[in-house]
């Protein structure tokens, strides 16, 4: 009945549907076998993509030739550039979309891939033979064999949804939780452990009463998320905000005592950084109130998503307590919030690859790996997808370093650091944040993928056309002559200091108040100059002219980083024969065997006296 693949993926959130789009585009034959064939790249909470450091990772997914970006500009109802108030660094892009246009544009995608064929079965179990994973086992029997395996299973693996005191097996309201893999894997020798998540009630929109909310409207201009052409909305939906008071939070107290996270019967620990209402007036009980964020679910639905209310108080409770929140007066409740715990494998046990140290071939992307969120899973499904690609051809692994990408980031702190609650990306964790800016994710990344053969001709073109186009701005700036006459109105304007005599253009432009933009329309000279360069190769000209001396120094301190990066430490390097080693340090390199000093360097609880040492070590 089945052939055999050389990609099987496992579960179709967004890791599995980016590491089956990576892989069949470099040319595997891929399987993705999912539960729910209409479930394919639910939003399974909030219907939003991007954000804070988020929307940073959906930009290079799309710069390296991955579909989030280009699914998300289809399917979004509203855009916004947050922290457009700071520098560069710190912009980041977010979308919010609609549901279900999302999913069915993924699966279209998907449809239109080459190479990806789609069966509807649970698998519980993997073909494993002498440490090496050679397909897997499905709820209805089937054998079915394939070089590499990529385990994507989200929160489905004995998943546990819990509602108060009420409590059942489930990945998903109304779907069945997922068994045996953990079991297995468990029996060969890997580690497991649980993770809690939740996600907020669903309401009626027709029941609220906006008169009484702040409207966010989304930015004029909808930047979105491809590098390429893609189609951007016309119009845009407006969100709304609003605050729960200490009326509200009284009530939510009343369901203290039946909730499963205070009565112990959740033992997963749950996001820091997208704590459940309960979790918040609990932590900060000083706050008289808390935002809260509505969210349209789409064009033609009037479900509405309650950012910031993520619960698993029993329903009378949450019911009780949205009355009492301006302009939910009437509110009429679609579905409860609730909260769902499930499986996930410590990742100190992957490689940088994301393949499992102790199975060969066999590869984790998302949740089962201990993150949150659509964009920090369904970037370790592109690099799963690439990796196993790679692996099954005897190809050197696509591994991204922490100076390269968020990305990078990402798979590094997992790898070397662990996460013991549900891991979510921030600019913070970057060192190098000032390189991995949300505008250059095409400068930093395409090219590289473009070898690997993902990114394609086009996506290299226009890579290459925007390089050019910079360094061409850039010359310009250095050799116009401002007119003290030509520039005297526009810098008045800006509250700039007037020339007395000419000055290059690239001398004004780093003043604070100034603006390439806004210069370009003021003086017609410099706008004949630049009129045919588009506005994203201006903006990019403009950020790597006004921050180039952080830019530099960042640089720097990368190379000076690179040595430690290039020092390899032998797959079958003995710590044992170093005596001088921490305890601490001497177990956790032997756990998560470092690839690099860099990488030894960065593992929590190893001081850099213990690095000092293994690179005397190294050197003998």
């Amino acid at each position: 009945m089945f052939p055999s693949y050389d990609i099987i993926v496992v579960g179709a959130g967004h890791a599995g549907c980016e590491a089956a789009a990576a892989a069949a585009n470099l040319g595997s034959k891929v399987l993705l076998i999912t539960m729910n064939m209409q479930t394919i790249a639910q939003m399974s909470c909030n219907p939003a993509m991007g954000g804070i450091a988020k929307g940073q990772i959906v930009r290079e997914i799309d710069a390296l030739g991955g579909y989030s970006g280009i699914v998300t500009d289809k399917s979004m109802i509203q855009f916004r550039m947050l922290n457009r108030s700071k520098g560069p660094a710190m912009w980041s892009p977010r979308a919010q979309n609609d549901r279900m246009l999302f999913a069915a544009t993924w699966r279209e995608m998907l449809e239109n891939t080459p190479n990806v064929d789609f069966y509807q079965d649970m698998v519980n179990g993997l073909l494993i033979t002498q440490g090496k994973v050679h397909g897997v086992i499905t709820g209805l029997g089937h054998k079915i064999e394939a070089k590499a395996v990529v385990v994507t299973s989200g929160t489905f693996l004995n998943g546990v949804i819990h509602i108060g005191e009420k409590r059942f097996g489930g990945g998903r309201v109304a779907e069945k939780a997922a068994t045996g893999i953990t079991e297995q894997l468990v029996s060969l020798g890997l580690e497991s452990d649980r993770l809690k998540t939740g996600t907020p009630p669903r309401i009626d929109g027709r029941s609220l009463d906006y008169s009484k909310m702040e409207e966010q409207k989304g930015d004029e201009e909808v930047i979105g998320f491809s590098y390429l052409d893609t189609q951007k909305p016309k119009e845009q939906r407006s969100c709304w905000i609003t605050y729960t008071s200490p009326t509200v939070h009284e009530i939510l107290k009343t369901g203290f005592d039946r909730s499963p996270m205070y009565t112990g019967r959740i033992e997963g620990v749950g996001p820091r950084y997208c704590p459940s209402i309960e979790d918040k007036i609990n932590r900060f009980a000083e706050r008289e109130r808390h935002q809260l964020f509505i969210e349209p679910e789409g064009w033609n639905t009037v479900e509405i998503y309650v950012n910031g209310f993520s619960t698993s108080l029993p329903e009378e409770v949450q019911y009780n307590a949205l009355k009492e929140v301006p302009g939910f007066e009437q509110v009429r409740i679609f579905r409860p919030g609730y909260a769902i715990e499930y499986d996930y494998f410590p990742p100190t046990q992957l490689t940088h690859s994301l393949e499992t140290k102790s199975i060969q071939n066999l590869f984790f992307a998302g949740q089962i790996n201990g993150t949150t969120g659509y964009e920090e899973a369904a970037c370790q499904g592109l690099m799963a997808g690439i990796n196993a690609h790679q692996k099954i051809r005897d190809l050197e692994p696509f591994i991204l370093k922490r100076s390269e990408a968020y990305i990078g980031v990402l798979i590094d702190d997992l790898i070397s650091k662990g996460t013991e609650e549900p891991y979510r990306m921030f600019t913070s964790r970057a060192e190098f944040r000032t390189l991995l800016r949300q505008d250059n994710a095409d400068l930093r990344l395409t090219e590289m993928s473009y070898r690997l053969g993902l990114a394609s001709q086009e996506r290299m073109d226009r890579t290459i056309a925007k390089r050019s186009g910079v360094e061409k701005i850039k010359e310009i700036l250095k050799d116009f002559s401002l007119e003290p006459a030509e520039s005297e109105q526009y810098l008045q304007e800006k509250n700039s200091a007037i020339l007395t005599q000419k000055q290059r253009a690239l001398q004004v432009l780093l003043r604070p108040n100034i603006d390439l933009t806004s210069m370009i329309k003021a003086i017609p000279r410099l706008g004949h100059d630049l009129h045919t360069f588009n506005t994203d190769t201006i903006e990019q000209a403009e950020i790597q002219v006004k921050y180039d001396v952080y830019i530099e120094k960042e640089k720097e301190l990368v190379k000076k980083m690179a040595q430690l990066e290039d020092l390899l430490i032998p797959d079958n390097f003995n710590y044992d024969r170093i005596s001088s080693l921490s305890n601490e340090a001497l177990q956790k390199f032997k756990r998560i065997r470092p690839r690099t000093l860099g990488q030894a360097s960065r593992i929590s609880g190893v001081n850099p006296s213990d690095v000092q040492i293994l690179m005397v070590y190294m050197g003998r």
